[in-house]
């Protein structure tokens, strides 16, 4: 039988060669992190929009839940914002947040600028993995991170992408094929307005064949038939775990869905990402308005999600999800998903 202890297993020093996404805006709590760890995979916590503070305390609380490793995860660079059309968007906003009886918006927005201190922590306070998107680690940060001994991964959507990433440090790539949900990984999108769209099973072998580094897929994978055809990263079988910090209306949406439920959009950041649709995404692309770039968008549509969540409205929340949301019917424990990942896995390969 072939071996499941792969060098991805061996660079990482975990058991199962399975990997939590980093999902930041909420679903990787300390909790389910250590869990994956713990079960033997790699838990990952999304800390883009953490405050430094909520960052210390998580970590703090992943370790004294498991001395096995787990990884931050970190945008790379930090989005600057931009706000000039902002009377735009929030005119195209009026009828949602009418519905949604949110009487008074923000007079000013800003979104959270820590990722420098956010990465500070990170080396100092010993984390032994960082893992990126959106890019690469800016050069000092590699250099110090390196230094460190930290294991640096990256996520790319395309060729290029990965070989830029190897070249500036990069110690392994994550593949993120189209399928994956959440927002695109890609680098820039100068050439693609929306991210590059490669498939999964096009972009992996390419990518693997390009670079020298230990090549991880991530996209549409959920379970263990996906987890023979590739070293794998998961994230929307994760948002559905019980350790989840997911809305239940988000769970419920997930469980409701099937492979065709999920759509490519701006809407929610003004970054693309794949989500399932709904009421938010149609009203507002119905509208023509363009979006703010990333990550202002985002925050101008803070409101309008929050307001959502505690009403219990999936209609107007971002509920990220990747296409094969039809493997998820309830919830799971996180080691339980790892232990049955790797069950399938193991009895495909005899």
């Amino acid at each position: 039988m072939i071996s499941l202890n792969t060098d991805i297993c061996r660079l990482l020093g975990i058991e199962y060669p399975i990997i939590q996404a980093g999902m930041a805006g909420g679903p990787t709590t300390a909790e389910l992190v250590a869990e994956v760890s713990d079960a033997g995979g790699l838990g990952t916590l999304g800390a883009a929009y953490l405050a430094p503070e909520k960052l210390r305390e998580d970590i703090l609380e992943i370790r004294k839940r498991t001395n096995k490793p787990f990884a931050v995860n970190l945008f790379a660079p930090v989005p600057k914002d931009d706000f000039s059309r902002i009377d735009e968007v929030k005119q195209a906003l009026q009828p949602i947040y009418k519905e949604l009886a949110i009487e008074e918006q923000n007079a000013e927005y800003r979104s959270p600028d820590h990722g420098e201190e956010l990465f500070r922590i990170c080396l100092e306070m010993n984390v032994p993995i960082i893992s990126t998107a959106f890019g690469s680690l800016p050069p000092e940060h590699m250099a110090s991170a390196k230094a460190q001994g930290v294991t640096v991964i990256t996520m790319a959507t395309t060729v290029g992408e990965a070989l830029e990433a190897q070249g500036k440090g990069a110690d392994a790539i994550v593949a993120q094929g189209s399928e994956a949900g959440g927002h695109r990984g890609s680098f820039s999108f100068d050439r693609h307005p929306m991210g590059a769209q490669v498939g999964l099973m096009a972009l992996l072998p390419q990518v693997a064949d390009a670079v020298d580094v230990p090549v991880i897929a991530a996209g549409g994978i959920a379970d263990g038939r996906g987890l023979v055809a590739a070293l794998v990263q998961v994230g929307t079988r994760f948002v559905a775990a019980k350790e989840s910090g997911a809305h239940k209306a988000y769970k419920q949406a997930i469980f409701d869905s099937d492979e065709e439920s999920t759509v490519v959009t701006k809407s929610f950041s003004g970054r693309p990402a794949r989500g399932i649709k709904n009421r938010f995404i149609e009203q507002f692309e119905s509208m023509g308005t363009q979006p703010l770039s990333f990550p202002s968008h985002n925050t101008v549509t803070k409101e309008i999600r929050g307001a959502a969540a505690k009403a219990g409205n999936p209609e107007f929340m971002s509920l990220w999800a990747g296409q094969a949301t039809g493997a998820m019917t309830q919830e799971e424990g996180a080691a339980e998903i790892v232990s049955s990942m790797m069950d399938q896995a193991r009895a495909l390969l005899r």
